[in-house]
This record gives structure tokens, C-alpha cells and sequence, in this order.
């Protein structure tokens, strides 16, 4: 039987949320405690999942507690639990995330702040042909699933050394490549949670695909891969 994500998990959350301090995260230990070991049974299921059509070389599971160091907001703690899991290999590019929050769950998967290297590699490709892209974008369910790329932090007009005219520049002013879905909690508390999950992670292999090829080849096409 599968594991699922228990309400109880995110009642805690929804609390924690109102009572965002030490004192009473000290005073609720043993409930968070019992959180996170649905939380991450639940995280090694997907990665279990993952690897029947993947390879992942490592699951992530974020703290919960902030980085408050620079940071105006000094709450201690965050009020979602996530994960990642990174593919294997230097010929998988690519990774999943989850996250998991009262109201405003949601999985991703692509290209987060690509190195300079990556990004720029990856703009030269669009600069000469952006077909394969668009086709995978298009495509049927990965549109219904996604709807484009994130455009979170955006270069505002061109890069430099790029045209701002060229006819690919949406998608050569991008900073990462990320798609996402939302869930509601009612469909991350029903049983076939993890299957709808997985379902929507296999969506992304024609990206990770195509992206994977682009980041392990020059323009020419040839592996740099030895």
C-alpha cells in the first residue's frame, strides 16, 4: 500500500505558520518529529518511483529551519516541507523538486540557476534554433501540465551579447528553465497522490532529454563528454 501524506502533517504546519518561535517548536518536538517521518517515508517512495524510469543520485530534503541571516523576515522556520532529487550521471541534466505546504503545494522539475557555463550554452542554442523547444513546450500534456517556463527573475531586455530583437529572445532572457504544477491539498492527501506525482515528473523527460543533449555538447554537436 502506498504512503501518504497524513493531514495531520500539515496541521502542524498551519500551526507552526501562527506560531513561528523556538519556545514552541521546542514544546511541539515530538509532533514535528512524527511530521517528518511521513514526510521523508513519503520522499523515498517518489525517489523509489523515480528510479524505475530514471536514475537519481540523490534525494535532498530541505530544513526547516531558515537562513535568517541576511534576511528581513526573522521567523526561524519555514511553514512547508520539500526535497529534490538529482539525476545521475554527467549525462542527466535535470532535477525534481517537491514542495509541500498548506494551500499551496507544488512540484517542479528543470533548470535552476544554471552555472554561467550551462546558461550560456544553453541561450546560444536558442540563438540558433528554438524548434525542439517550442515543440516540447507545445506538446498536449506537457502544456496542460505546465504552462511555460517560470519567468521569475528575467533578464528585462537582452543579455549581453544577445540581440534584443531576436526572435527567440523570450526564452534567450531566461534565467532557469523551470516548469511547475500545483496541487491542492485535497489531491496531495488522496491515495493516488504518489502515482499522480510521478506522472506529472515522467511529463518532463522529453526537456530533461533535449536539454541534457544540449548541455553536453558544443554548438557543433559534439559530446563533451570523455
Amino acid at each position: 500500500m502506498s504512503i501518504t501524506i497524513p493531514k495531520s502533517s500539515f496541521q502542524f504546519l498551519l500551526k507552526l505558520k501562527k506560531n513561528n518561535h523556538r519556545d514552541w517548536m521546542q514544546e511541539h518536538k515530538k509532533e514535528y518529529l512524527e511530521g517528518e517521518k511521513h514526510f521523508k517515508n513519503f520522499y523515498s517512495e517518489i525517489e523509489a518511483g523515480l528510479n524505475k524510469v530514471d536514475e537519481i543520485a540523490k534525494l535532498k530534503v530541505f530544513r526547516i529551519n531558515r537562513d535568517i541571516r541576511f534576511s528581513k523576515d526573522k521567523t526561524p522556520y519555514n511553514v512547508h516541507r520539500s526535497a529534490s532529487f538529482s539525476r545521475a550521471g554527467a549525462h542527466r541534466r535535470g532535477g525534481y523538486y517537491l514542495r509541500l505546504e498548506p494551500g499551496a503545494s507544488a512540484m517542479a522539475g528543470g533548470f535552476f540557476d544554471p552555472n554561467p557555463a550551462d546558461l550560456l550554452r544553453i541561450r546560444k542554442e536558442f540563438e540558433m534554433d528554438t524548434s525542439e523547444i517550442r515543440a516540447i513546450l507545445r506538446q498536449k500534456d506537457f502544456q496542460k501540465a505546465f504552462d511555460g517556463f517560470n519567468r521569475r527573475g528575467e533578464v528585462k531586455t537582452a543579455p549581453k551579447g544577445f540581440n534584443k530583437e531576436d526572435p527567440n529572445i523570450d526564452l534567450i532572457r531566461l534565467k532557469s528553465f523551470v516548469v511547475m504544477h500545483p496541487f491542492t491539498d485535497e489531491e496531495v492527501f488522496s491515495e493516488d497522490f504518489k502515482d499522480n506525482l510521478l506522472d506529472h515528473y515522467k511529463l518532463l523527460h522529453p526537456f530533461f532529454n533535449y536539454m541534457s543533449d544540449v548541455l553536453t555538447t558544443d554548438l557543433n554537436g559534439v559530446s563533451l563528454i570523455k
